[in-house]
Parts: C-alpha cells; structure tokens; sequence
C-alpha cells in the first residue's frame, strides 16, 4: 500500500482509455467488445468498493468498466441482499446433490445444469388395507442381470377376504386402542402440512444456513471442509496449497473452457488469480478476517477440488472467480460455492453490520448462459447513467426490449458523484501527491486534460479527489 505524508494510504492507478474494440468472449465478435481499463499499482479496499459500485470490476491488477451503450454484450454490476436471501427450489435441489455424495458418495448422473436421478434399487413391501406394494428386486428373479425399471414396481388388488395366519377370530376386529393403519403417502401429506402450518404461524422460513448444515452430516463417507486462506504469499497456509491450486487450476480451464495448457500455466494463474491490488487491511468495525483479496478452498478428503476466490469489501463480498475439479462438475459446485459465499457474507455481517451484500460479477441477459446469476435473489442491477441499484425483475422487463437500458425511471435523476472539478483530481507526478490543477501548470508539451477529464469522470468527483492518477 503507498504511504504519503501523515500515514495515509493511496490507491495509485494508470488510466489507458478505452477506444478499441476487442473480442467478446461471450458472443465471440472479434471487435464488439469495448471498455475503459486502468492499470493498479495498488488500491484501499474502500476506493475498490466505490469503483464497483460504478460499473468497474478487477482482473487481477487491470481495472476495468465495459462501455454498455456501445459493447455488443453488455455488462451489469449485480449485488444480492445477502440477508434477504432464500435459497429456491433449484437451489434446494444442489444442496441436496451435495447431501448424497458426501453421506452415502453418491454422484449425480448427468450435467451439472440438469436435475441429476440418483438410484438405489432395493426391495420394499408394503402392506395397507387394499393395496401391495411389491419392490424391484422379487421382479427379477430369473434373470438378475436385467436392470429393474419404474414399471416394475405394480401395485396389485387383494381381496380383504383373503385368509392369512393372522386372520383375526371370528367376532374379534381391529385394536380400538391402536390408531387406524393409513397410507404412507397420506401421512407424508400431512407432516407437510404440519410444517407448513408452522412456518406460516412464526413467519419464519427455514434459513440457508440450516440447509447448508443438512448437507454436512456427521458420520459421512466423505468430509467436505471449507477454508478462508489470504491472497498472501507469506501466509503458510496459502504456500502450502499453492502448487496443488495451480494444478487445479490448469486442470478446470483445459477441461471445462478449452484452454491450451500455455493459457492457464502458473504465471497466468498468478496473473489472474493472485496478483490483487488489494492490501489486507483491518479495522475496529469490520470482520475479523480483514479486508482484502482471499481463497476460499474446498477441501473433500484431504484433497482441494474446488477454489473461490473473492474480495472482501467494506459492504460486500464480491466474488472474483471460481474453479473445480472436472470429476465433480456434475454436482454444480459453481451453484453450491455462490451459495455458500452468500452464507459466508451473512456471517460476516454479524461482525460488521454493513457488509450486507454478496456481488457475483456482472449480469449479461444477451447471453442465456449468463443469466443463472439472476436467480440469486432478492437482487438489484446498477443503473448504468446513475449508478441507483435498480431490483432486478423491472430491470429484466427493459432488457428483453433492449441490450441498453437505464434502470432508472427517474427522468431527472442523475450521477450524485458527477465530476465537477477536474482541476481539484489527485495525480502523482515525480513523487509528489498534487492536484491536477497544479500538475497542469508545470507540466509540458501538449495538454492531457482530455484524457483526465475521461478518467475523472468515469471514476467520479470523490473517487477522482482520492486515487492518484500516475503521470510520466
């Protein structure tokens, strides 16, 4: 972190435009793709929060905030209310996936984006007063090899007159001290009911954390731990694992994107996924884990299989990326991590009460594939002429009309952080911390003012009055 005079901390950043267009990794346009880049040196968690809140977002090190009235795919900041979160059906249906595979180690069959059968034939006789359920296995007797289906399974008439040996004596009926023998699936109807009745009456649903801990059973076939380890090559924990993250890495972007093993070596890796601009910082208020740039790893057996890196910010969670072992992506890991973050932020609120929000990147509806992270609500999308966070579902009623949209309906509202002065920017020149104005008037050959004027305006006033802007 660069230190001035009186200990204070700056974010020092070079501001390269954004004039050309590039290959969209979406739609696959070879120009389509345009934004404004900046290069940081160094940044202070709050100057990051204040840049993402305005449409920017990391690459490692590069900074970036696309141009979505003139990209082909257009790229929105989404945030979801961490404390408001409740887990959807779909949502459910992962954390039940997980709940298989580490009790009983069982993997789901087909893709990680369908809904996965698991199957276990075993023979059931169940006996009611009309009906006789008889299982899969007394079916195939003669010919054990063939494998059992649904339609195997008949459920046949019996006559209440049948003798048994425990046809009751004539003149003798049923126990009046014993309860009428009912169906299993009536039963299974009204526990249900029972439940819901219940909820409705404390107004209460069942919280994410519950779900999550259902899926981690004591005395498992399989131990699935979760671990925080900083971005920090001094740290013991976060050496020990490197080489095994690394491998992992290289393994996920071959399998799952295509890469060439020269796109996802170890320096790429640190590039991307390591390299943060981010210093850890700590404060009275916020969590016990600090701020900064972490991995959260996904340990099963002893082994990592899954890595989520994020950012923690003074009021949010933001998540970087995140990779997996190949072997396990019909579980939907990428599913379970968002899950598991959004868990992980409601934690940290209790230490700090305005970190409240989990961000998962950006929001592209041009691309089907992109809009999964839609479905982590309640949600807002951040309007990209005023940067108010807008809920998502009027967002999405204006992006089936158009890729570009303002979100906000207010026709005379406005950016509350406009640049109004760009005289009063910071810039570092030569060692010295000045504001532009000053910098201007010592400096020479041809004026640069359009070029900062650029950047101030895309950073805004404050953010502009803060962050040092490098200048050769």
């Amino acid at each position: 972190m660069a230190t001035m005079a009186g200990n204070k901390s700056y974010t020092i950043v070079e501001y390269f435009g954004g004039d050309c267009g590039y290959r969209c990794g979406y739609c696959k346009n070879d120009e389509g793709n345009f934004s404004h880049g900046m290069w940081s040196h160094t940044m202070t968690v709050q100057d990051y929060q204040d840049l993402i809140d305005r449409g920017w977002r990391r690459s490692g090190k590069y900074v970036y905030k696309p141009k979505l009235d003139k990209t082909c795919c257009p790229q929105y900041t989404i945030r979801c209310h961490a404390l408001k979160f409740q887990p959807s059906k779909s949502h459910k249906k992962v954390l039940k996936k997980i709940s298989k595979f580490i009790s009983k180690g069982e993997l789901p069959k087909g893709q990680d984006d369908g809904e996965s059968v698991f199957i276990s034939v075993q023979f059931a006789c169940v006996l009611s007063d009309t009906f006789l359920c008889i299982g899969f296995q007394n079916m195939h007797e003669k010919d054990s090899s063939q494998q059992p289906t649904l339609l195997d399974c008949m459920c046949l008439r019996v006559q209440c007159s049948a003798k048994t040996p425990n046809t009751p004596k004539p003149g003798m009926g049923a126990d009046p001290g014993r309860p009428q023998c009912r169906k299993a699936k009536d039963l299974r109807k009204e526990r249900r009911l029972q439940k819901e009745q219940i909820r409705q009456h404390t107004k209460q649903p069942k919280p994410l954390e519950d779900f999550i801990n259902e899926s981690l059973p004591d005395n498992s076939s399989h131990c699935l731990e979760v671990r925080l380890v900083p971005v920090n090559f001094e740290d013991p924990q976060f050496t020990a694992s490197y080489q095994r993250s690394v491998a992992l890495y290289a393994r996920y972007q071959m399998a799952i994107h295509g890469d060439d093993p020269s796109e996802c070596s170890e320096s790429e890796f640190r590039r991307f996924l390591c390299d943060s601009p981010l210093e850890a910082e700590h404060s009275p208020d916020g969590p016990e884990v600090g701020y900064g740039s972490f991995h959260q790893q996904y340990w099963l057996d002893g082994r990592i299989v899954a890595v989520g890196v994020i950012d923690i910010l003074p009021t949010c969670v933001s998540s970087v990326y995140f990779y997996y072992h190949p072997d396990f992506a019909s579980l939907s890991l990428g599913s379970y991590s968002a899950l598991r973050e959004i868990a992980f932020t409601r934690q940290l609120q209790k230490q700090s009460p305005k970190l409240s929000y989990y961000y998962l990147g950006f929001y592209i509806h041009s691309c089907p594939k992109m809009r999964y992270k839609g479905q982590y609500r309640p949600s807002d999308l951040l309007c990209p002429e005023t940067y108010a966070w807008v809920q998502i579902e009027q967002c999405l009623l204006q992006l089936e009309n158009s890729r570009y949209a303002r979100f906000n309906q207010d026709p005379d509202a406005g950016d509350p952080r406009v640049l109004k002065d760009v005289g009063r920017a910071l810039v570092l020149y030569r060692r010295a911390v000045m504001p532009y104005a000053a910098y201007s008037r010592k400096r020479k050959g041809s004026s640069d003012e359009t070029e900062v004027q650029q950047y101030a305006d895309l950073v805004g006033q404050d953010s502009a009055e803060r962050i040092l802007l490098y200048r050769a």
